[in-house]
């Protein structure tokens, strides 16, 4: 029997906001355990919550760049449950009426696009956080998280597989870093994703019994999590038996899913709304100030860094697939696609831009993950001097890739690493001349090969004339005044 994978995935991100919620709390991360809490956050009585104005804003901005409709009346709702991080013994959240409904969103997969509906996007504020101890059986409960505002980006079922949900969730990952609304980062949890998955028989419109994956917080835990467990039941569905309704963790150590507890329902949580505060009430003037404030989103601007790069119209397939990667890997971050961008300004049109694209992919992100780029010592105008140089022919690429290695080191500017370490570029043609006649003397076999028509023999000259002049000669030049010395009688 043939199954269809079915996932849903439910995105948690943390708002950029310097105060929480419903506090003034802050919100930085890394504080002392339960320093930056107060009456309001921790539920006490007669403690009465105010809405962070900047919270509202960031859900429209995250609705009008994933074309969702944005209920001009919307209103928090108590989701009721026992947990000890939750110091209220309920959650504020949106039920019925949260801030956007019907998104949606384009990803690409082997070159195929798909439109994944987005059902709803609603504010929250996040529960505190457990501390386990590994030598004792106790836990300790930090409540500085306790409050902090949340985005619940919630899809519709309509991914087919784990490498569709990764593909989604990079690509509303860069969404919200680009907003400026969340900071993305996985690995405080800043972004973070739990992922509903079914399987059912092809063909079959009723939907599976489900599992839930709770807080994952890499894109290769998400798709290993989601390829295991699509595995396991499809395991048990061939063997004869059902799944079981379940709430898992992923175990990236094991490789394998645990289970956590039975998975709730809606009206496990006995919502109703929350009589401390009002509706929240969203007319069409704030909604078209949020959209002039709107950046030039992902999608937007990876179409526009495609023609950039675009040399010819004369592309074959697999070269525009190429292409499209490229871009799409450019605007993985803001920083990334900023930085990229300094440099095709600054030197237009003496280099094009898909010599500054071809470094920072082969180079740069050997180095820094896109999310690292405002931490990198060589600025944008450190980068497009070396790569001037190159196109100059003071230094050859290989020269540069060395040069480069030392600017990341030290961040000094690449023209002072060259004229220190002295490595200009060998270009004076009577100079590397002479270099190409030592080497041939030196190699009279290889001479006599590639006289009898044993072309491949260059490659290994040219070596030979690179390791002589220690790298430093021009490539073009070399190998020209190398087959005009060969071709000689």
């Amino acid at each position: 029997m043939e199954f269809e994978t079915v996932i849903g995935l439910e995105v948690h991100a943390q708002m950029k906001t310097k105060s929480k919620i419903f506090c003034g709390c802050s919100t930085a991360f890394g504080a002392p355990p339960n320093t930056q809490t107060c009456p309001v956050c921790l539920g006490m009585p007669g403690s009465l919550p105010v809405l962070n104005r900047q919270v509202v804003e960031n859900g429209i901005k995250l609705a009008l760049a994933v074309d969702a409709q944005i209920n001009r009346e919307n209103r928090f709702a108590r989701k009721n449950y026992f947990y000890p991080d939750l110091p209220k013994g309920y959650q504020i959240s949106q039920f019925e009426k949260p801030i956007a409904e019907h998104g949606r969103l384009e990803i690409e997969v082997n070159g195929e696009k798909k439109t994944i509906g987005i059902t709803r996007a609603h504010m929250e504020e996040d529960a505190g956080k457990l501390i386990h101890d590994e030598r004792e059986p106790k836990s300790y409960v930090d409540l500085n998280r306790t409050g902090t505002p949340l985005l619940e980006i919630v899809s519709e079922p309509d991914l087919r597989s784990p490498e569709e949900a990764a593909a989604y969730l990079k690509q509303l990952h860069g969404i919200v870093r680009c907003l400026d609304i969340c900071d993305g980062n996985m690995q405080e949890g800043s972004f973070r994703c739990d992922a509903n998955i079914s399987l059912r028989p092809r063909g079959q419109e009723k939907l599976g019994t489900r599992t839930e994956l709770k807080n994952m917080n890499s894109f290769r835990n998400v798709q290993l999590a989601l390829e295991y467990e699509e595995r396991r039941q499809r395991d048990i569905l061939l063997d004869g038996g059902s799944v079981t309704q379940a709430t898992l963790l992923w175990n990236p150590d094991t490789n394998r899913t645990e289970a956590m507890r039975g998975k709730e329902e809606a009206h496990d949580y006995r919502y109703f709304p929350d009589p401390d505060l009002v509706p929240v009430v969203i007319d069409e003037a704030w909604i078209e100030q949020m959209r002039r404030s709107l950046p030039e989103l992902p999608k937007q601007r990876q179409l526009r860094f495609i023609e950039l790069l675009r040399k010819s119209n004369q592309q074959n397939e697999a070269d525009a697939l190429v292409l499209r990667e490229v871009a799409r890997i450019l605007v993985s971050s803001r920083e990334l696609a900023d930085f990229f961008e300094e440099i095709c300004t600054q030197i237009a049109p003496t280099v094009h831009p898909s010599a500054v694209a071809n470094f920072i992919m082969t180079e740069m992100l050997r180095e820094y993950s896109p999310e690292q780029f405002s931490d990198c010592k060589v600025s944008p105008e450190q980068l497009a001097t070396l790569l001037l140089m190159v196109q100059e022919g003071k230094i050859s690429l290989k020269i540069a890739k060395t040069v480069f290695a030392e600017m990341l080191a030290t961040g000094n500017d690449p023209e002072q690493i060259v004229k220190d370490k002295g490595l200009v570029q060998m270009s004076d043609e009577g100079e590397l001349l002479a270099a190409v006649r030592e080497v041939l003397a030196a190699n009279p076999e290889q001479v006599r090969q590639y006289r009898e028509g044993k072309t491949k023999v260059m490659g290994f000259l040219v070596g030979q004339l690179m390791q002589k002049t220690k790298g430093k000669a021009n490539p073009q030049l070399a190998n020209k005044l190398l087959l005009e010395a060969l071709q000689e009688e």
